[in-house]
């Protein structure tokens, strides 16, 4: 068997009105990329694959830590083995509090930096190490270093699918399930906001919280595609479904969801909403844990219809599925796909990092957003 080679059509999104059109220096065209999406193994060969990593996790003392979008088997062997499934956050918090030395991140490469960032001790693999993600490749370095330069009064609060480069070039890191306090908070403490790198996210939190923000003009290729008109005929098709809608999505989309939020809050809402079925806008590889945890619900893939598509739901990450239970092995087994991030760099990235992760921890235990962002301004 061979892999198969995917080319990925992809290019950032064209400024929308005057007011984009001005800041079009902060796009980046990235018009081509590829993903290598590994064959699907016989039950045989999944059975062996899977006791083969078993062991090799005891012997190297490693521990998993995949993505809700990675493929269910990577998914499985996870929680398995002690390991964890979950979002990006929780991702960065397990794998620096875990006490395995070897952490087998399966997700794209910012994910394994960031594992890499918080616990530089620590041998970080991936299965795939060109696994990466749109937004991080729509946000050079260097042209958001120059970006930022041009807007020197602002916080610089960039989204957790970005390099470990553009992460210590700002002041505060974010993902979907924490975006919206941190920037509340930020903009009641007075601060003007510089967002990157997508779009639509950056636009929802505009909305729902006033705050004064330039963006970054970047897409996640996946959450872009979904389609507001074949949402709606698919709400009329399903009238008693709830619509569950990830914020990186577009506003017409959004605008039509019963939960918008990260992939944890979207588990969230389909274990609390009380419905029959549930159309979710988000990568499918979602649908295995939403299936799973409410055996006794449907969910529905909600329409992207994309460019190119050849089928009316093709939400999935090509990223994402450049992982497998074969590069799992190998990595453990060779030490292929190690992660390596300069120091200093490291250094200077763990420190919007932190902020998030003391930021989340603070509002666990009750403590008032307002202050946890108190004096820290632009950088």
């Amino acid at each position: 068997m061979t892999d198969t080679v995917i080319d990925v059509e992809y290019e950032q999104p064209v400024a929308l009105d005057i007011e984009r059109a001005k800041e079009a220096l902060s796009a980046c065209d990235t018009r081509r990329a590829w993903a290598r999406v590994p064959p699907e193994l016989t039950p045989e060969e999944r059975d062996e694959t899977k006791a083969r990593i078993r062991r090799l996790l005891r012997e190297r003392n490693a521990v998993m830590v995949s993505h809700y979008y990675v493929h269910p088997d990577l998914q499985e062997l996870a929680e398995e083995t002690g390991g964890i499934v979950s979002d990006s956050l929780e991702m960065a918090r397990f794998g620096r509090d875990h006490t395995a030395q070897t952490l087998v991140v399966s997700g794209v490469r910012f994910m394994g930096e960031t594992a890499k960032i918080l616990s530089p001790s620590k041998r970080v693999l991936m299965p795939d190490l060109d696994a990466t993600c749109s937004l991080d490749l729509g946000c050079p370095a260097d042209a958001f270093s120059a970006f930022c330069d041009a807007h020197p009064d602002r916080t610089v609060v960039v989204y957790a699918n970005t390099s470990a480069a553009v992460k210590a070039r700002s002041d505060w890191l974010v993902t979907s399930s924490c975006a919206l306090d941190i920037v509340r908070a930020l903009t009641a403490a007075g601060q003007k906001i510089l967002w990157a790198p997508d779009r639509h996210l950056g636009d929802n939190i505009r909305r729902e919280t006033g705050a004064d923000m330039v963006m970054w003009n970047g897409a996640c290729i996946v959450h872009d595609e979904f389609k507001a008109v074949e949402l709606q005929l698919l709400k009329e098709q399903h009238p008693q479904a709830k619509v569950l809608v990830h914020p990186e999505s577009p506003p017409a989309v959004i605008a039509l969801a019963d939960a918008v939020g990260s992939t944890s809050a979207i588990l969230a809402a389909a274990a609390r909403l009380d419905a029959p079925e549930f159309i979710v806008a988000t990568d499918t590889g979602l649908m295995h844990q939403l299936r799973v945890r409410n055996p006794d619900k449907v969910f529905i893939e909600a329409p992207t219809a994309g460019n190119g598509a050849t089928c009316k739901s093709c939400a999935r990450c090509p990223w994402m599925a450049m992982n497998s239970l074969a590069g799992v092995a190998h990595a453990l087994e060779t030490g292929s796909g190690e992660v390596h991030v300069d120091p200093a760099l490291g250094l200077r990235a763990r420190v919007p990092i932190d902020r998030m992760l003391a930021f989340t921890a603070g509002l666990r235990q009750g403590h008032a957003p307002d202050a946890l962002v108190a004096g820290i301004g632009a950088a």
